[in-house]
This record gives structure tokens, C-alpha cells and sequence, in this order.
């Protein structure tokens, strides 16, 4: 093209290349010179080179300063855009179909894989979302055979965590199907939710920004349309890991970051549908758990075998009793080893010679334990309670706890000091010298705050007194003062200051076997500490309220959390991601349990309302009513995992049968007020009372449902905890609060 374009000006060349410079010499076809005012036309050739040197020079420039991101941005336009016949850039058209979704997918793919390993697991999550989105995609822009191609290419890598949306999404082959699938719908219509902590988060929009003529552009398209990403704090450092669980990285490649997916849509997702508004169609949650019990070592089980026989040896048995060992050897393998956790996931401590007298103590309680089978001939199991209750606390006892060897009750008091009693009355001694005469009792005081909640270490009664002791040796307390402290019951004094919640600390408790325990907090969030680290191994983020109560899974592989949400969450200890959510509550949770066997959890709430959920599939088993309003505050199972024992504000202490069925839809769920969302136990609430009572308190407890076997009243006395010993005998404990003069 030779002259000006109309309108007299100029016809200017945008192509950016590296070529050599040029004189800028006007063709020998070049029109008659213009007015000074418009600048003479210059070849299509020219205007290029002297395009391409100014290019040169500004990247220099760039690279000169420092602009590494801004150069490579210009070096690649300057692939993009060659010049024409004419002279003019045309610009090459985009990568589209298979080749633009197959570039980016294997770029993610490849990030993700060549990642640290301790942000692998969060990364992965990004896969599935993304090769939705590019075979749905691929259909809507009428790409049939491509979207084929790129399903059947990819689906194998998420056949085992999402069977049914792949099965689901495979029967949709035309762009009218996007219409009439339901899952095609749920994903087109909605974003997909992703929770990842704030480095790689960063570090990935980083790579892409990087990446964006290589993929990057078409994953953050589809970042934008339909993803929402979430970031969240999370402590992520080496040092502060649990060392042992994340030196393999296994156990945690495949489990979805909570609230993953798609809102009303569970297949994949960690959440389970109960409600009779959410989606019917949608399956459990389909996570593969490690339900079985947590590995010895071998050394101990030959040590608490050795201690066994030789118990068996002094002890013969009664007609109708086990041996001790055959009674171990039965509890060791009462799990298939597939089943049951790996011991490099989560460390334990070398055991010592108290570790072998604890086990062995445990497998004499075991066989001489009192045995409830659940309900026979119509007839519910007779279970025993003790009670304990203790006067003039003028409404100042927070909580309770009782220790495993039932030697010791603690109580956390609003005063900021923690109170030790001894059950049976003998003096508390210390190993330090004192000049006092030993009490009964013993203050501990360091706390700057109400102290929320107490937890023994575990222990055992001593089987041997002449072998090393198995008591208590530590104290946990958790504070308004945002501390969590460990005590030595040796020396009575305060050994460690655990600091990192940002506000009050509601609960906590010691792991199955020790070195560990879990925090929850008004902060919204539950910590990991071990014994021997300072700072949190772990924090659990993803409530929307107060954590107010806390659990471990037997095997010590899982922890669950009740929130003020009203929801209940179950995290993977080592890789911190939330595998199922519980919804259903009408209030907020007060108090969880986890069975012993592994398999079923329980929460209660604030209503009174108890809901039993199966871990496997993550479903609600049956809900339990009975208690009045106020909060349920305790929950404790029996040895074989068939009866549940609650206590709470309303003064009472109710057994249920955990393995009738009963039909839910007979009775509704009693309305709640609002309890203390604190946590906080020390309330005044509404006084409920038991079937056989008699008169106008046994008309109070119309919606009692089938499956409560006992109640126990109390007069005056809202029990804050209620425990299960390993004989099957319940332990409970309240404070005594005078009704209010008139």
C-alpha cells in the first residue's frame, strides 16, 4: 500500500522485532513530499526496523532496571505480532479447543507436581475444579470431539476421589446435554470454593502472571469465571511442622481443603447433605478414612505380653474370664491392619516402662470391666453413676475434669486458679520440699483470666505398686488470658505457657496418648501443640464462629471441632484439611465425643438435641432428645461404643442406647435459647427431669425419644462433666447452685 490513508495521515507500522537497524530511506515509489506539517510516509520496511531498534532499546532499558516481568511481557508480543506482506502486524491467532485447555492443564499439573511438597497437597485441589471447567468449557464453545478427547485423556486421575461426577459428567457429550445434566448445572451456575493458605496462593498467581503465553492466561480465566479461591493464615514453616508426620508427606496427597466444591453438592466435598432443603441426589462424602486402631510398636507389645503372663502366672482366671494375653492379643487385632493408621504419619514418643504398666493395666480393665451390650428383652443396661458436687463454689466453677487413674478431680475456676482435689482424700504431696502440712486439695495459680477448661494427662491406676507410676503427671488449663498451660502434678507449679491464640481459649484435651492436645478458641480456630514445641504444630481454620468444644479420634489420626456455626468439622491431624462437615444443629455445639471402636461421633447442642453421625460415610445416624434447654456440656461412651452418657445445664445426667433405631421424624427438635456462646459453663438454666419422676416434671419431657434409657436428676446441680471410666462405671460432676430466693 503506497500514500497516505485518507484523511492524510500516515500509515504507521506497530511490529515489534529485533531486526537490524535502517537509513529510513523513502522508496523510489514514495509520493510527492506533504506540507511540513504531516511527516513524509515511510516504507512499510523501514517503519518496521526503526520499530524493532526502539523496541531493542526499551527492552534494555527494562531489563537494565530490573522489570523482569514488564521485558518478558514485551518480548513475547514481539513474537506475537509479525509483520504482514503489506508490513502491517498481524497478530497470530490464539491457541484454541484441546490445544489451548491440554497447555494449560499440563502447566498446572506440572506446577503443582514440581511444588514444594509442603504445598503439594493444597495445589492438587486446583486439578479437579480446572478439568471440569475445561471439558464443560470445550462443550459450550461446540469443541464435541476435543472435550471428548480431554475428558477420556484426564478423568483417570480423579476416578477415586469424585467416582460419581466423573460417571456423571461422562454422559454429557453435546452442548445440549449442559442444559438437562444436573451436575453440569450445578457447576456452570456456581462458583467452586477453595480454601488455600496465603504462600502458595501467592506463589501461584506469581507463576501464572509469569506463565500467561503458556497456559497461564486460560487458568486464570477460568480462575475468574468460575473459582473463589479463599486464602487463609495458616503456620506453614519447617520448624513449626509436626517434623515426623510431614517427612513422608503421605496420608494427606488426596484430601480436599474444607468447604471445598461446589455449595448443595457432595459428592468429593467434605460436607454431608441432612437437611431436607439441600440436594437429595447428592451421595456422602467418599474421603477413604483410617478408622482402626493406632499400631504399637512391637517392642511394647512384647514387653506388655512378657508383664501379661507373668500377671496370669499370680492371678489365675476365673471360670468364664479370658487370659490377659488372649485378651490383648484380641484387642490388638480387633482392627484389619489396612484399616488403621500408619505410626510414621503420626510419631509417638519412644515408650518407656510406664507405657508398658499403663497397657497392662488397660487390658486387665478391660476384661474386668462391666460389660453393656445395649438394650436386652426391651430392657436398657443398668449403668451406675457417681456423682460428685461441690458446695458453696457460688457459681464460680467453670469446669471439670477427672483423671484417668479416678484419684483426682480438677475444677477451673472464674477466679483465674485452677482447685486439685483428691477423690479419695489423701494428701497431695510434692516432690519440692514445703514447709506446710499436705492438704487434700492444692491451688494452682498463674492464669490472668477465667480458666475455661482442664484436662488430665492419661493415666492409669498402678497395676504394680512396686513399677513405675502411671498417675497423672500433667495438667492442662486453657484461659480467658489466651494461654494454654501445662502443670506438673509433681511440683504443683506451672512448667510451660503456651501462647498463639489470638482471644479466649475454650477447650482443650490431651491426644489418646499423650504428647499431643487440641485447642479451640474464640479466635475461630483449633491448634495442635505437642508437649515438647512451643509453638502450634497445626492450626484448623474454616469455622465461621467460636471453636467451643474439641475431640480426638481414638487412633489419633483425626480431631473434630464443634463450632457456634452450629456445624462440627473432622480434620486430618497431619495435613490439617477438613474431610467432613457435620450440619444439622439447630445451635450451637457444646460438647462432642468420638466412640472408642472409631466409627461414630456424637455432638450436642445448646437445644438439648444429641445427633449421632457414621464416619465412613460422613451421614447422621439418628438424633436423640430428652435434655431440656440450657446446653448439653458433656459427653462420654461406654468401652464397647454402645451407650452414650450426657450431662448438662439442666441438671441431669441421661443415658442412651446408641444402637436402637429409632424414628426421627415422630418428635421435632426442641427450640433452644441462647446459651453462653463462650463457652463458658457456669450458667443458670431451665431445670429438666427424667422419665419416672412423676408429676408436672414428667410432662416437661414430652419429646424424650425412644432410645434414653436412664435419667438421673440432680437437685440442685448443673453437671459440667460426665465420664466413662474403662470398667464402664460413669464418674459425674456439678456445682451446687441454691435456687434464687423469691
Amino acid at each position: 500500500m503506497s500514500g497516505p490513508p485518507p484523511g492524510g495521515v500516515p500509515a504507521r507500522s506497530m511490529s515489534v522485532g529485533n531486526g537490524p537497524p535502517s537509513a529510513g530511506l523513502p522508496p523510489h515509489n514514495a509520493m510527492p513530499p506533504q506540507p511540513s506539517s504531516i511527516p513524509p510516509p515511510a516504507s512499510s520496511q523501514s517503519g518496521t526496523q526503526s520499530q524493532q531498534n526502539l523496541n531493542q532499546i526499551v527492552l534494555e532499558y527494562l531489563s537494565k532496571k530490573g522489570y523482569v516481568r514488564t521485558e518478558a511481557m514485551l518480548r513475547k508480543e514481539s513474537e506475537i505480532q509479525q509483520p504482514g506482506a503489506d508490513g502491517r502486524p498481524v497478530a497470530q491467532q490464539p491457541e484454541a479447543g484441546l490445544a489451548k485447555y491440554t497447555k494449560a492443564y499440563e502447566l498446572l499439573r506440572k506446577y503443582t507436581e514440581d511444588n514444594l511438597e509442603l504445598y503439594r497437597p493444597e495445589l492438587r485441589k486446583l486439578l479437579w475444579p480446572f478439568f471440569v471447567y475445561s471439558f464443560l468449557g470445550l462443550l459450550k464453545d461446540h469443541y464435541i470431539k476435543d472435550a471428548e478427547a480431554f475428558f477420556s485423556t484426564y478423568k483417570t486421575s480423579f476416578e477415586r476421589e469424585h467416582e460419581d461426577d466423573v460417571k456423571t459428567l461422562g454422559m454429557v457429550k453435546l452442548p445440549q446435554h449442559l442444559d438437562s445434566s444436573r451436575v453440569a448445572k450445578l457447576y456452570l451456575e456456581n462458583r467452586y470454593r477453595i480454601t488455600l493458605t496465603t504462600m502458595p496462593f501467592y506463589n501461584f498467581v506469581q507463576f501464572l502472571e509469569s506463565k500467561m503465553f503458556e497456559g497461564g492466561q486460560t487458568i486464570m480465566d477460568i480462575n475468574r469465571d468460575h473459582m473463589n479461591i479463599v486464602t487463609v493464615d495458616r503456620t506453614a514453616t519447617a520448624e513449626k511442622s509436626i517434623a515426623a508426620i510431614l517427612a513422608s508427606g503421605r496420608g494427606d496427597d488426596d484430601l480436599p481443603a474444607e468447604d471445598e466444591g461446589i455449595p448443595g453438592h457432595a459428592p468429593g466435598h467434605p460436607s454431608t447433605k441432612v437437611a431436607p432443603d439441600q440436594d437429595p441426589h447428592a451421595d456422602a462424602a467418599r474421603i477413604r478414612l483410617q478408622l482402626g486402631a493406632y499400631p504399637q510398636e512391637e517392642e511394647l507389645q512384647e514387653d506388655v505380653r512378657a508383664a501379661l503372663k507373668e500377671e496370669d502366672e499370680k492371678n489365675p482366671r476365673r471360670d468364664g474370664q479370658n487370659n490377659l494375653v488372649d485378651e490383648y492379643d484380641q484387642l490388638i487385632k480387633r482392627e484389619p491392619n489396612e484399616d488403621a493408621p500408619s505410626r510414621d504419619l503420626i510419631p509417638l514418643p519412644p515408650s518407656l516402662a510406664r507405657d508398658v504398666s499403663m497397657e497392662v493395666q488397660k487390658v486387665i480393665e478391660h476384661r474386668d470391666r462391666y460389660k453393656l451390650e445395649g438394650r436386652t428383652g426391651g430392657i436398657g443396661p443398668a449403668v451406675s453413676v457417681i456423682m460428685y458436687t461441690f458446695h458453696n463454689t457460688h457459681d464460680s466453677v467453670n469446669c471439670i475434669d477427672f483423671s484417668g487413674d479416678n484419684q483426682l478431680v480438677a475444677a477451673g475456676m472464674a477466679e483465674s486458679y485452677i482447685r486439685v482435689w483428691s477423690l479419695e482424700g489423701k494428701p497431695l504431696e510434692s516432690t519440692i520440699p514445703e514447709n506446710t502440712q499436705p492438704s487434700s486439695s492444692r491451688r494452682l495459680i498463674g492464669h490472668a483470666g477465667p480458666v475455661y477448661a482442664v484436662s488430665f494427662s492419661p493415666s492409669t491406676v498402678n497395676p504394680d505398686p512396686n513399677g513405675p507410676p502411671t498417675n497423672s503427671q500433667y495438667l492442662l488449663s486453657a484461659s480467658e488470658d489466651q494461654t494454654v498451660r501445662l502443670w506438673s502434678l509433681e511440683t504443683w507449679s506451672c512448667l510451660v505457657a503456651y501462647r498463639g491464640h489470638s482471644n479466649p481459649v475454650w477447650d482443650l484435651q490431651w491426644g489418646p496418648h499423650g504428647h499431643y492436645f487440641l485447642t479451640g478458641s474464640n479466635d475461630r480456630t483449633a491448634r495442635l501443640w505437642s508437649t515438647d514445641h512451643i509453638d502450634a504444630l497445626r492450626i484448623y481454620v474454616g469455622h465461621d464462629n467460636d471453636v467451643d468444644c474439641i475431640a480426638f479420634h481414638p487412633n489419633n489420626m483425626y480431631v473434630f471441632t464443634g463450632s457456634c456455626d452450629r456445624t462440627v468439622r473432622m480434620w486430618h491431624i497431619a495435613g490439617g484439611n477438613c474431610l467432613r462437615l457435620f450440619t444439622g444443629h439447630a445451635g450451637n455445639v457444646t460438647a462432642i465425643a468420638c466412640s472408642p471402636d472409631g466409627k461414630t461421633l456424637a455432638s450436642a447442642d445448646e437445644t438439648g438435641t444429641i445427633i449421632l453421625w457414621t464416619l465412613e460415610t460422613g451421614r447422621r445416624k439418628k438424633r436423640m432428645r430428652g435434655h431440656g434447654k440450657g446446653g448439653i456440656w458433656s459427653l462420654s461412651w461406654s468401652v464397647e461404643s454402645t451407650v452414650l452418657v450426657s450431662a448438662g445445664a439442666d441438671k441431669t445426667v441421661r443415658v442412651w442406647g446408641a444402637l436402637q433405631e429409632t424414628n426421627e421424624s415422630a418428635s421435632k427438635a426442641t427450640d433452644g435459647a441462647a446459651g453462653k456462646a463462650d463457652g463458658a459453663l457456669a450458667t443458670k438454666a431451665a431445670a429438666g427431669a427424667g422419665p419416672g419422676t412423676g408429676g408436672k416434671k414428667a410432662q416437661k419431657e414430652a419429646g424424650v425419644s425412644a432410645d434414653q434409657i436412664s435419667v438421673f436428676p440432680t437437685k440442685d446441680s448443673p453437671v459440667y462433666k460426665v465420664q466413662f471410666t474403662r470398667m464402664n462405671l460413669v464418674l459425674a460432676g456439678g456445682a451446687y447452685l441454691p435456687p434464687p430466693k423469691v
